[in-house]
């Protein structure tokens, strides 16, 4: 890897620098009540964007994960806390910030018993307390397999269950750590059949070296399972330690992976050079409450 030369980045990877006073205000509150985002701490290339919009990822469990997944630059490492107080201060952020939609997602807390469900579950329970009318959505790590773990967070009934599959099966031992690809399947699976109605939702990164045939078998592994959502977006290189990006994928192929996506029945396929999994996320939940006839 020391040896590659790195591809120059394309015209069509471009970031928004918006910093209004709509981005400093929430940078502000989340400081002021010791919050995280992934926007922040994975360097989300739209969250100039997003916070100009009044829209956050909240992360929860502390910004140590004790995961070292290749493509990522939250950090690592052993947590040394649990913060149960955090919950009631995400649902204060996020009726601070009036939301209609909210994203949660948290660091692999491996370390915890439960991997941190509870937290998750209480987090859903205290947003709806201060928002009965935001829609929540969680995008959880795999719990290591653990079926209750997923039960607690299910129980709590989210408005859209998310689990990253990141990469196409191949690649998945090499750019995720401990995650395993039939395992994310079988955690998408499994939420599903606990809660029938709740819109399950997944993405993936390209420029990781997968092929076109790799990817629509993706997409039918995700539909395999009931899979309603899916996002794909460009992997962009975080840091020398992380891997490289062996390509960067045309918006006309990401606009064709939008096609084979809906053709395939997900109810919203989000494809495009600069998405992210929580980009868009609120016209996500439209789209899937109106595949299942919701209003």
């Amino acid at each position: 890897m020391a040896n590659k030369v790195k591809e120059p980045k394309p015209d069509w990877i471009k970031i928004k620098l918006t910093t209004g006073d709509n981005y400093q205000e929430i940078k502000d509150m989340m400081r002021s009540k010791t919050l995280h985002t992934v926007c922040e701490e994975a360097r989300c290339p739209n969250i100039y964007e997003c916070w100009a919009n009044r829209t956050a990822t909240f992360m929860i469990l502390g910004d140590i994960c004790t995961r070292a997944c290749r493509f990522c630059a939250v950090n690592t490492g052993l947590p040394t806390e649990l913060d149960l107080k955090e919950p009631e201060r995400v649902a204060e952020a996020a009726e601070q910030m009036n939301l209609k939609h909210c994203v949660v997602t948290s660091v692999a807390r491996d370390d915890l018993a439960d991997g941190g469900a509870s937290i998750f579950a209480e987090t859903i329970h205290a947003i709806r307390r201060k928002l009965p009318f935001c829609s929540v959505e969680v995008l959880i790590p795999d719990f290591l397999g653990n079926e209750e773990a997923l039960k607690i967070v299910m129980d709590a009934k989210p408005d859209i269950l998310n689990h990253n599959m990141e990469t196409v099966e191949r690649l998945s031992d090499k750019v995720r750590a401990k995650a395993k690809y039939k395992r994310s399947l079988q955690l998408l699976e499994r939420a599903k059949k606990m809660q029938p109605h709740i819109p399950t939702k997944s993405s993936i990164m390209l420029g990781l070296g997968e092929t076109w045939e790799e990817i629509l078998q993706t997409m039918d592994d995700l539909r395999s399972v009931d899979c309603d959502i899916m996002t794909i977006g460009q992997y962009l290189q975080p840091s020398d330690k992380h891997l490289y990006v062996e390509r960067y994928v045309t918006p006309e192929e990401f606009s064709r992976l939008k096609d084979e996506g809906l053709a395939r029945g997900f109810s919203h396929v989000e494809s495009g050079p600069m998405v992210r999994s929580s980009y868009h996320a609120h016209e996500q939940v439209k789209s899937a409450a109106n595949a299942n006839n919701v209003v």
